[in-house]
């Protein structure tokens, strides 16, 4: 079974090293889909011996000139819309007194 395992190790880590699978499975007379798996099952056993302190994911709190820039552009982005809601508005109301049955709502 040791044997075994090391012979997995083994080709796991020549394809990733070499970056092509299909070949290293090839040399070595094991099928493609099962080197796969078993690279697959490598990196969700790494994922699981993970210390836990390492999988927590910490919220981004911008500094303080980081949230001011963000505020005023998200400022000036409002203004833009706006324009151009008040603009779309605009138009369809020229439409509408053009051409009076172009437009149904």
């Amino acid at each position: 079974m040791k044997r075994k395992r090391n012979f997995k190790e083994q080709l796991i880590q020549e394809a990733q090293e070499v970056g092509n699978t299909l070949s290293v499975a090839r040399r070595h007379g094991v099928s493609p889909k099962t080197l796969y798996r078993w690279i697959q099952d490598c990196k969700h056993k790494a994922w699981e011996e993970t210390a836990a302190d390492a999988k927590k994911v910490t919220a981004y709190i911008p500094s303080p000139q980081e949230f001011r820039k963000m505020e005023k552009e998200n400022n000036t982005l409002k203004k833009l819309l706006g324009e151009k809601d008040l603009e779309i508005a605009i138009l369809r109301d020229l439409v509408k007194k053009t051409r009076p049955g172009f437009l149904t709502e």
